[in-house]
């Protein structure tokens, strides 16, 4: 059977064509900066190693990105598919509908799930939305499964996941902490489970677009940054992360308008809106390294937020046995791992710098030998625990 997933973030779109059950990859693409008039970034390559990387791309939607792909699976000279009725299931790793939790066959009562929770996820919904009515177009015959980003957090206990509120709101509303990237986090808890037996006490660290921490313990996610929405937690690309509410009321009565001030918090924040120099790391980085305080500063808040949620999470399982980066940020940035790491040297967290530095594509371990907490650098495939509960629904 053919599968393909879809994973629409924030920023990016990525694919993986899997033949299942035997989980062997066909193709993968990725597109970045997805919204972009001519500076989108474009990857393809196939299971014959056919590989195609376009730079300054014009993708300003969502259905662009996925019409390139799919144009390059049917390419006549690099043939993967000879029809898009090959494809029999479609796999989109889904990130909130109103009560639906774990993986469903996207039926229009799951759809309006999603509608009735645009307010809380519009810069995810949105994009899963129109990509998942691009495909019930372009392959009507296919099983359109969506694996919602909430399921792998529906083991934290009540203490971490109500907030500070009326009950009336919670019982009325579902006003809770809800959890985001349980694909990715999911992957992490199996992977290190894999490797060392058991997952014992590990802080998963998804650094990307969009970025999240979760505590594990046991295989069980027990605590993780984001909430009801995906706007807390630590600073992300455009958004803020943990801000006090009433700012939001604040610069109403300063004259500004409320759509402004979203627009503010959950567009124009986070890295972009500190450094005032893009969304993208590394180019505050480079920014930073000229000598723009700016970015600099950005680049200092991002690392002192992901520090302060370690600790927090270092707290709460009582110890640690793994830490774990993962995703664009996490795998590829040894700067933003060392500046990390060593501010938490006094908790056991020792890294190697000669094994940060020589970090490629593949998972690596980068802890000193003797390190109380094993520092692991783990590539994220969320798209194949996709592919396996699409195929398995």
């Amino acid at each position: 059977m053919k599968v393909l997933v879809c994973n629409a973030g924030s920023t990016s779109l990525k694919f993986k064509l899997f033949d299942m059950p035997e989980e062997r990859v066909l193709a993968t693409g990725k597109i970045e900066r997805v919204g972009s008039e001519d500076n989108a970034i474009f990857h393809y390559q196939d299971a014959e190693e056919y590989a195609v990387k376009l730079e300054k791309q014009c993708i300003p939607t969502y259905t662009d990105g996925i019409q390139k792909f799919l144009d390059c699976l049917l390419d006549p000279e690099h043939r993967v598919l000879n029809s898009l009725d090959e494809l029999e299931r479609v796999g989109f790793k889904t990130v909130l509908s109103k009560d639906h939790y774990g993986v469903h066959e996207l039926t229009p009562d799951v759809l309006q799930g999603m509608e009735d929770y645009m307010v809380i996820a519009p810069a995810h919904n949105t994009p899963y939305l129109s990509a998942i009515r691009q495909f019930q177009k372009l392959t009507p015959d296919a099983k359109l499964v969506g694996v919602f980003e909430t399921a792998f957090h529906r083991t934290i206990p009540a203490e971490r996941y109500m907030y500070g509120i009326p009950y009336e709101w919670y019982e009325k509303y579902g006003i809770r902490r809800l959890g985001y990237h349980g694909a990715s986090h999911e992957y992490i808890s199996d992977t290190v489970a894999e490797k060392y037996g058991s997952t014992g006490k590990t802080i998963s660290c998804h650094l990307g677009g969009s970025c999240s921490l979760c505590a594990i313990d046991d295989g069980r996610s027990v605590d993780t940054s984001f909430g009801i929405s995906l706007q807390v937690g630590i600073n992300n690309s455009n958004r803020c992360g943990d801000i006090d509410p009433f700012i939001i009321p604040f610069l109403q009565k300063e004259g500004m308008d409320l759509d402004d001030v979203l627009y503010g918090l959950t567009k124009n924040g986070g890295l972009q809106g500190i450094s005032g120099v893009s969304n993208d790391l590394r180019l505050v980085e480079e920014a930073a390294a000229e000598g723009n305080d700016r970015a600099k500063l950005a680049v200092d808040i991002f690392c002192n937020d992901i520090v302060r949620y370690i600790g927090m999470y270092y707290a709460e399982l009582g110890g640690l046995d793994h830490l774990v980066f993962t995703a664009g940020i996490g795998e590829h940035n040894a700067t933003i791992r060392s500046k990390v790491c060593g501010k938490l040297a006094h908790m056991g967290i020792w890294i190697d710098e000669e094994k940060n530095q020589a970090v490629g594509n593949e998972a690596a371990c980068i802890s000193k030998d003797d390190s109380p907490v094993t520092i692991e650098v783990i590539p994220a495939n969320e798209e194949l625990g996709v592919a396996r509960k699409t195929y398995a629904l």
